[in-house]
């Protein structure tokens, strides 16, 4: 009896916790200007996380215009056997910053979420899997932000930063998501996913806000990528 109560009561506490990160996550979301301008006493640790092909080609993109000395170290998230865009992280950092001795970032592979045209049931457990690679990743770091553009890949890593906020373990954790460009009419797969616990969620077409569900939680700022 004793212990039933107890995990009610933990049931309980775990429950009026998700519910104030989701009130605080909206109210944030409508502060944009805040979010973006928090004081911060050092740089920002920034977990970025890549996609392939054009996903990979408007994150970096992005990572340009970053101040790299306000958002390092950085750490490169990618899919295995992503390859290509191994090289184009290095490509940009390199070329960023061609002293080796200042570089301050890496990169690591976790399993795919969803592989190009596989069915949504057997996604259910590769997902599960990227899961379980993403929970020593993301704790290990502790990023201040992450930044991701829509791969699926993103989506366990941002699961599990969302739970190390919900449980206390890094609750300061900022979870950014930049709609891809191409999506102009809805929202992608993972945006749907990530709506509710991203703390600002961007898109790059006005008529998204709207078309989103919840035009009080999504940002237009225009064309984020060239």
């Amino acid at each position: 009896m004793l212990l039933q109560s107890v995990l009610l009561a933990l049931a309980a506490a775990v429950c009026v916790r998700l519910l104030y990160l989701l009130v605080v996550i909206r109210r944030s979301s409508r502060d944009k200007a805040g979010l973006i301008a928090t004081k911060r006493k050092g740089p920002a640790k920034t977990m970025i996380v890549m996609g392939s092909g054009g996903h990979t080609a408007e994150m970096l993109q992005i990572v340009e215009g970053l101040d790299f000395t306000k958002y390092t170290p950085r750490q490169y998230v990618i899919a295995a056997a992503d390859k290509t865009s191994v090289v184009k992280v290095i490509d940009v950092e390199v070329r960023r910053e061609p002293d080796l001795a200042k570089q301050d970032y890496e990169i690591v592979a976790i399993t795919r979420s969803r592989h190009v045209q596989q069915s949504y049931f057997c996604s259910v457990f590769t997902t599960l899997t990227a899961i379980s690679n993403s929970i020593p990743v993301v704790v290990r770091s502790r990023p201040d932000l992450i930044l991701t553009n829509g791969p699926g890949t993103c989506v366990p890593i941002c699961l599990v930063a969302f739970l190390t906020k919900l449980f206390f373990y890094n609750r300061n954790c900022k979870i950014v998501f930049v709609e891809s460009f191409c999506r102009v009419r809805s929202l992608s797969l993972s945006g749907k996913i990530l709506l509710w616990i991203t703390d600002l969620f961007v898109v790059q077409w006005p008529g998204l806000v709207k078309g989103s569900g919840d035009g009080r939680k999504v940002e237009y700022f225009g064309r984020l990528s060239r």
